[in-house]
């Protein structure tokens, strides 16, 4: 591959107000040893200097651009408007959120596993997920894997190996064929494009750590958490891409052990104290997957919540107190943000 030219690679920064993160972010992609990328920092109206940041490295460096958004955009409608802007002639996209950074040798690595496998449509690796290694559980030997394959796994085993946008590299042709991208209705978008996407082709994966996620009490991942918005993400995902994955016994045993989960965790809820937005958010995501909002399931889940506070006290205290700040899951897709997805994961402030 280093004799024949390299194909080009776009690279997309969706940024709003990462300050303090964002000159790292960019040196992580000057340093890469991959060197036919361009990246356009995507602005989404800054108020902390960090435009100025990026504006400051692209007077310095032509590859380097950055786009000002005119007008401020909810964070997916962001990252959709960020990979509309890749280069007509880029081979492969990547995403890079502002708040995290991508090892030396990510592009190289990715880009070398596409290009030898024509059928692989998304690249994966291991991933630094604040101090853990995430994305593991693939057979060490394998470098392809059928689409199929990854995400009965996923569904199966939960092998999570997508991770977010920073942990891939796409085609450029799929991000193109779908547009918008990703469904802005749903905060774990980034993990049901991939579904989408593997219904067509194969997933390449780099057995080595090439991306870092940053962490963050306050990042939209961590609300996320505290909600238990992925409650609602995994009904959504085994409603939409489990008949074109799993059979059907496979999906109806999954949905009535994922609702018996779903339904104790709100059962549990109702011991402490939950706002309006809350329970709203959790009613309307079991309305909407179709599997209607049960109140003698959610009495179920209380009674158990009982049982399991008389039993352990202490333990149910701390962890329901853990996930209630915030726990507005309604505006963690409206919150600020110039990047994305939860995760897996939308997972900063712009994302």
């Amino acid at each position: 591959m280093d004799a024949a030219p390299q194909p080009h690679v776009s690279i997309v920064i969706p940024l709003y107000n990462n300050r303090e993160h964002l000159a790292e972010c960019l040196e992580s992609i000057l340093a890469q040893t991959y060197q036919d990328w361009d990246c356009t920092v995507v602005n989404n109206c800054s108020t902390d200097g960090s435009a100025e940041i990026a504006h400051d490295y692209a007077a310095k460096h032509a590859r380097i651009r950055v786009y000002d958004n005119p007008h401020f955009l909810p964070a997916i409608a962001n990252h959709n408007a960020s990979l509309r802007l890749i280069a007509p002639d880029s081979k492969y996209c990547k995403v890079v959120f502002a708040d995290d950074w991508i090892y030396p040798e990510c592009l190289q690595r990715m880009v070398s596993v596409a290009e030898r496998n024509p059928t692989v449509g998304i690249v994966g690796a291991y991933f630094l997920w604040g101090l853990e290694v995430k994305g593991t559980g693939l057979q060490y030997q394998c470098t392809v894997f059928s689409g199929l394959e990854v995400c009965r796994r996923h569904l199966l085993d939960r092998v999570y190996v997508f991770g977010s946008a920073n942990s891939l590299l796409f085609r450029a042709d799929l991000v193109r064929c779908r547009d918008p991208f990703y469904d802005e209705a749903n905060i774990h978008t980034d993990t049901e494009v991939c579904f989408s996407l593997l219904r067509n082709c194969d997933f390449g994966f780099v057995h080595q750590v090439l991306t870092f996620t940053r962490v963050r009490d306050e990042s939209l991942n961590a609300r996320s958490v505290r909600a238990q918005t992925s409650l609602s993400g995994w009904l959504h995902m085994l409603v939409t891409q489990g008949p074109a994955y799993l059979s059907e016994e496979e999906l109806r045993k999954l949905l009535d052990e994922h609702l018996v989960d779903y339904y104790r965790f709100l059962g549990k809820s109702l011991l402490v104290e939950r706002s309006r937005e809350f329970w709203t958010f959790h009613k309307r995501s079991l309305i909407e997957s179709g599997v209607g909002f049960e109140r003698v399931r959610l009495a179920r889940g209380a009674l158990a919540g009982l049982l399991t506070f008389a039993l352990n006290p202490k333990k149910v205290v701390e962890q329901l107190r853990a996930r209630r700040r915030p726990d507005r899951a309604r505006h963690v897709q409206d919150s600020p943000a110039g990047g994305a997805t939860p995760s897996s994961q939308i997972n900063s402030n712009q994302r």
